[in-house]
């Protein structure tokens, strides 16, 4: 009777235990996800030539602070910012959509509040004067349907000294010629580096983004596969895992 009670004592000891256990874990899994670190994926091409579709990275929380988009589900306990910090000028940075808080974006962090931004011939210009970029060669990429795209490859060098890849498609696209954006106070303009093929904030569909909706700094890709096998492939996860992309640093 005693030996049947103690194991029974002993097997609610040991789920308790487990519980506590799973509790602590995803506990955990939440502080570090909020106030650290954010895994975030890639799901389209408008950052390529640095990002590629099915790239997973780790987002900063902590570079620029935090805002209630800081949160799991966007809960609206923080006001503004707090343990801010600004982006600097070539951040590639994750964002929730402006135009509805609710989606999450990455774009490269080109424009600064109170800086004039605008598209000539395919050249971004600030405050009145063209980017330095150099001309490193062509490739060609599938397009809408499948059909081959020819893309032009720059390194782009901003004002601060920052480089980064960008590819172009022409230089009379959408967006390749556009009129001056302010960047009002307390607002950020985000570009995609495949400057054709980018939602950002040249487009009403994004605008200029609000330093509350900012969420991190993309910091490295710890994993990446170019989608050719399905989950349940297992045979074919080696040939589909980008290993020359673990662990890169996004410059």
């Amino acid at each position: 009777m005693d030996s049947t009670m103690t194991r029974k004592k002993s097997e609610k000891g040991g789920i308790g235990e487990t519980i506590r256990t799973v509790a602590y874990a995803v506990l955990i899994a939440i502080v570090l996800r909020t106030f650290a670190f954010e895994p975030f994926s890639i799901p389209s091409g408008s950052m390529l030539p640095t990002l590629l579709v099915g790239d997973y990275l780790f987002v900063s929380k902590y570079s620029y602070g935090y805002s209630r988009y800081s949160l799991p589900w966007g809960l609206p306990v923080i006001e503004g910012r707090v343990l801010d910090s600004e982006p600097e000028r070539g951040d590639v940075a994750v964002f929730k959509l402006p135009t509805d808080n609710a989606t999450d974006y990455i774009k490269r962090i080109v424009g600064l509040p109170g800086d004039r931004i605008q598209m000539i011939g395919g050249v971004l210009n600030i405050n009145g004067q063209p980017v330095q970029r150099e001309r490193v060669g062509e490739t060609v990429i599938p397009g809408v349907g499948g059909f081959p795209v020819r893309v032009t490859e720059y390194v782009e060098t901003l004002p601060n000294g920052r480089s980064h890849r960008i590819w172009e498609r022409g230089t009379d696209m959408p967006f390749d010629n556009t009129r001056v954006y302010e960047v009002p106070a307390g607002h950020f303009f985000a570009m995609g580096d495949n400057r054709d093929s980018s939602q950002d904030s040249r487009s009403g569909q994004v605008g200029f983004v609000p330093y509350e909706n900012l969420i991190g700094r993309a910091e490295v890709v710890f994993f990446s596969h170019d989608g050719s096998a399905r989950f349940w492939e297992v045979w074919r996860w080696p040939t589909s895992i980008r290993f020359g992309r673990v662990l890169d640093r996004i410059e």
